[in-house]
């Protein structure tokens, strides 16, 4: 028989309020029985003999009501409301044993959606893809979430069967073969992982047992219960789906998705058994695992070691960087941008990792973060960016910067998100400076969810000051077709350009160690806000970038790695800028 990753057998569900519980399985119906053993206290066990074969349509009547979809459900032919479908993750048979993985450090992060990174929006297609990511210098793929959500097509984080692939994506046997051939390439796989709340469509867990919290809500609905009653069951619900990519599928690690709204009072939070099951898979396999938080929390304990109190993550995402180069290039002041006007807080926040580390914060209107211990984690462990899924898809119009910035001063972003002492993560298509936005696209079947979804998005903007007549509709079908990527546009003018900077750039920190090794304390930020230039320095390796429009010139001697205009030059101790372009220098 099949077994869950849980190791309970295939049909076992946890239904611990449930005064009775049926299966129906291939068509028939059977009765379940409660176990009452002391360590699975609420657990329903199947009758033995049902077929646990691959493909097997089955589902569960709780209480008279259902029948439900399989909570742990790894297949759902028939959408979130239809029934769970068997699947069997070890008859795939694995090609990737050459692969021995790679550490967050010195990598470079592909940030991707399935459903817009090609035409056809599969894994499958994704696959056919990989030799241009080879190319362009990543290391990892991170794949926004891919769990089974209502509709055909969404961002992925209004999932509500944490356990199962996407079908409109492939499905799970899809997304094996896509990890497999990604391994066999030399690249990771990083999968976005959404378990701070559920989506508005096709939440069955309630029905089952206490998976929420009633009252205690966050941005998106009733928080997860972490540490209620009955919750032990629910983490291990959570940590065995964790558990289930990392073995089951092979993934390289797990991006936990908005990790401040995991309301979570016990004396060990679930973050720091994130970090310490990343560990032992690492251990067991040989392989490094690595977990990423998304969190505005600015809380360096999230990477800090479990032996210094910390959870133990290997990395957490930066806003503070993203914030300052989009001001700096943008010059874009609304909403939370609005303390990052200054050449100063970039230097900052390249020296020291954050702006607000304990400082007051004008959007939150209060003082916010912490400082990071220079000897308890390194700049890689920092995850940033110029583009991501939120910072564009959460415009008003999912403007790109591609939009609004001239070449010059996109290509200023590449440099110094690529030669930054963090780990730099691109955005689909940011590398060709795609002209494609991409926008919020929903697909809800049910009308009533769909205008809530649209009117939600437009409340969103007030404080951001954006004009709220211009917001695509999210339920209309052009909006997720106005998002798929044009794979014509890297061969042209401008796109081809950057996107050889970008691989001219990923090149050059592969063989440059400067970019790569040193901490805190080996980087270095001059800087003039009045004549708009910045210069970082590591170790040996100088960025020098010219945010104005006018040349310049700086006294430097050595030689050029790497500059994005044709008309820089070092000559005779001088370096030569024009507006808006950037050099790298080994100096001598």
């Amino acid at each position: 028989m099949l077994e869950h990753a849980a190791g309970k057998d295939l049909f076992d569900v946890w239904a611990p309020n449930a005064k009775s519980v049926e299966l129906l399985a291939d068509g028939r119906e059977y009765a379940m029985e409660q176990n009452h053993d002391g360590g699975a206290h609420g657990w329903w066990r199947a009758p033995a003999g049902v077929s646990g074969e691959d493909g097997v349509a089955y589902g569960y009547v709780v209480d008279g009501e259902g029948p439900f979809p399989d909570p742990r459900s790894r297949r759902q032919p028939d959408g979130v409301h239809g029934l769970s479908a068997t699947f069997d993750p070890s008859a795939h048979e694995w090609q990737d044993q050459a692969w021995r993985g790679r550490e967050l450090k010195g990598a470079v992060i592909y940030e991707l959606h399935l459903g817009t990174f090609t035409p056809e929006g599969t894994l499958e297609a994704a696959i056919g893809k990989l030799d241009y990511l080879v190319e362009l210098g990543v290391d990892f793929i991170e794949l926004l979430p891919v769990n089974a959500f209502n509709g055909v097509h969404n961002w992925g984080y209004d999932g509500v069967l944490w356990y199962a692939v996407h079908e409109a994506y492939g499905g799970p046997a899809a997304y094996q073969r896509f990890v497999d051939a990604a391994h066999q390439a030399g690249l990771g796989v990083i999968q976005d992982v959404v378990y701070n709340h559920l989506g508005p469509s096709g939440n069955y867990l309630p029905k089952f047992g206490p998976y929420l919290k009633s009252g205690e809500g966050n941005t998106w609905g009733d928080s997860v219960n972490l540490d209620g009653p009955a919750s032990d069951d629910v983490r291990r619900y959570i940590l065995e789906n964790a558990a289930m990519w990392l073995r089951d599928y092979h993934v390289d690690g797990l991006r936990l998705d908005a990790v401040h709204a995991l309301r979570d009072e016990r004396a060990v939070h679930i973050l720091e058994e994130f970090g310490a099951l990343g560990d032992a898979v690492e251990e067991e396999t040989g392989i490094p695992r690595t977990m990423i938080a998304e969190s505005d929390l600015n809380n360096p304990r999230l990477i800090y070691p479990r032996k210094d109190n910390g959870y133990g993550l290997e990395g957490q995402w930066s806003d503070d960087f993203h914030h300052a180069l989009h001001v700096n290039l943008s010059g874009e002041t609304t909403g939370y941008y609005g303390d990052f006007d200054s050449l100063a807080v970039l230097a900052k926040v390249l020296e020291h990792g954050f702006l607000h580390d304990g400082s007051y914060s004008s959007f939150r209107e209060r003082h916010h973060g912490r400082p990071i211990r220079r000897d308890l984690a390194h700049p890689s462990a920092l995850v940033v960016c110029l583009q991501n899924h939120d910072q564009i898809g959460n415009r008003a119009i999912g403007d790109r910067l591609t939009a609004s910035l001239s070449e010059g001063r996109l290509a200023l972003g590449a440099v110094l998100t690529m030669t930054s002492p963090f780990t730099p993560m691109l955005f689909m298509g940011e590398e060709f400076a795609a002209s494609t936005p991409w926008q919020f696209f929903t697909s809800h079947p049910e009308p009533e969810l769909g205008k809530a979804t649209a009117e939600g998005r437009i409340k969103e903007f007030e404080r951001m000051g954006w004009d709220p007549d211009v917001v695509p509709d999210p339920q209309d079908p052009e909006t997720f077709q106005r998002s798929k990527l044009k794979w014509e546009e890297p061969e042209q003018g401008k796109h081809a350009r950057l996107l050889q900077l970008y691989r001219d750039l990923a090149q050059l920190r592969r063989n440059t160690p400067e970019l790569v090794d040193g901490g805190f304390g080996e980087t270095s930020v001059e800087f003039d806000d009045d004549e708009h230039w910045l210069e970082l320095s590591r170790g040996a390796i100088k960025v020098v970038c010219n945010f104005g429009s006018e040349a310049l010139e700086t006294p430097l001697g050595g030689s050029v790695l790497l500059a994005t205009s044709p008309e820089a030059a070092l000559d005779g101790g001088t370096l030569t800028l024009p507006g808006e372009s950037a050099a790298v220098v080994r100096v001598s």
